[in-house]
């Protein structure tokens, strides 16, 4: 089964688990979007919206949030000593479509779980036995001529 989507003045054909670079929406990495604004559904039976198929959606899993390239403006007046550079970097979002929902449905499908680093046990404060050494300063530096003459 198939969909096509409209976001961003754009139109696109998803199926799941397709990964997809759309102009930038909302949300976080890992987070569950839902895209409402269906104009086709596909499969079997294919569904045309006039414009848009009511209660059909599209949730898809936010992937990431960045940049493309850098594309110069470069304008010139010839003879006129006149010239403009101006750079533009358009923000995207990356996309990983979960599900093609119909009649209204909610997104089943979850974000999946971060892994989570478990963190080290401190060490046992009982002991008395070497603390002296890691706590004591260190002596401080002698200055030295070179530093003496500088001042």
């Amino acid at each position: 089964m198939f969909a096509v989507i409209k976001t961003g003045g754009k139109q696109y054909r998803v199926a799941e688990d397709q990964k997809l670079q759309i102009e930038k929406i909302k949300g976080e990495p890992g987070e569950i979007v839902q895209i409402g604004e269906v104009l086709m559904l596909g499969g079997d039976q294919p569904q045309v919206g006039t414009p848009m198929i009511s209660g059909a959606s599209v949730a898809a899993e936010v992937l990431a949030q960045s940049r493309g390239p850098t594309v110069i403006a470069f304008k010139k007046r010839r003879r006129k000593n006149s010239r403009r550079t101006r750079g533009h970097r358009q923000e995207f979002t990356m996309i990983q479509i979960t599900e093609i929902l119909t009649g209204g449905a909610k997104p089943t499908k979850g974000p999946k779980p971060k892994h989570v680093k478990k963190a080290k046990p401190a060490p046992a404060a009982d002991s008395d036995e070497g603390d002296t050494e890691t706590t004591a300063k260190k002596p401080a530096k002698a200055k030295t001529k070179a530093s003496a003459k500088k001042k």
